[in-house]
């Protein structure tokens, strides 16, 4: 692991995550021994829009039961278990933060999920797994964290079999304006690369692969903070299952700064979908 993903896996770190989980859920009344897949979304789904914005990109492919499915840079696997329980797929998973693939395991070990969805610790720039075994690859904000974004389309371009997909979901640039920190993906600027979608753009033509679709997301998610913090603000504050257990002590700030710079058109949640030759 190079110094910058261990910064960056240092960042999402938390010994403690599963107990947090497990407490938050007794909070609310499920069973943290055995929680159903919606006990968990309010927190599993590390990205904007949560489960909402998963159906979003993937009502937009073709995933069966025997659909080979990656999810490059899994988090604790909820994208992971809300696909295979949808499509019937069986997903593999990886991540940078052993922490967050322990607790993806045990969620899934919990939500009867282990069969059909595996979890290791791996680099997007030296995926875990072998040429041609992927038919579509996943990511939901992750490429902000990785600087190399051609090495990252090169490695999706080798695992992906003939006529597989890449789709993503990630956050990019959209000004030149400076940004505020923190972030979610980021305390400061120094492993944090948020980048236009022209460089996406750029390395997947480099790496052979040819982009289908293309659409920004950010009404989408200044709606859906909308509805997140009116429901705070009648409940008289967050469920004890969110995503903050993931965010440490600044989740506050790092909300407040991504929605800040969101509706100063500074960043914007893109969905990108890219194809491998046939």
């Amino acid at each position: 692991m190079s110094d910058l993903e261990t910064r960056v896996s240092d960042h999402y770190s938390g010994p403690s995550l599963l107990d947090n989980i497990r407490q938050a859920l007794a909070e609310t009344g499920a069973d943290p021994d055995m929680p159903t897949l919606d006990d968990l979304k309010p927190v599993d789904e590390f990205h904007t829009g949560g489960v909402e914005a998963t159906n979003a990109l993937i009502d937009q492919l073709t995933i069966v039961p025997e659909t080979r499915v990656l999810d490059i840079g899994c988090g604790i696997g909820g994208a992971a278990r809300h696909v295979s329980e949808r499509t019937g797929a069986c997903v593999r998973g990886f991540d940078l933060t052993p922490d967050f693939v322990n607790t993806a395991r045990a969620l899934s070990d919990a939500t009867g999920m282990s069969s059909r969805t595996t979890f290791q610790v791996g680099s997007a720039l030296e995926m875990p797994e072998a040429d041609n075994s992927v038919d579509v690859a996943l990511m939901f904000h992750v490429g902000m964290n990785i600087e190399d974004k051609p090495r990252l389309f090169t490695e999706a371009a080798r695992v992906l079999a003939p006529g597989g997909t890449f789709a993503l979901f990630d956050v990019m640039r959209s000004s030149d304006r400076a940004l505020t920190f923190p972030f979610p993906w980021a305390e400061q600027k120094d492993f944090s690369f948020v980048t236009p979608p022209e460089a996406y753009r750029k390395a997947a033509s480099a790496s052979g692969l040819t982009q289908v679709l293309e659409r920004d997301r950010s009404d989408f998610a200044k709606e859906f903070f909308e509805r997140v913090f009116a429901r705070i603000e009648k409940a008289g504050g967050p469920s004890p299952v969110g995503i903050h257990l993931l965010m440490h002590d600044t989740s506050s700030q790092k909300i407040q700064n991504y929605v800040k710079h969101l509706h100063s058109g500074d960043i914007a949640p893109v969905e990108m979908i890219f194809r491998a030759a046939e």
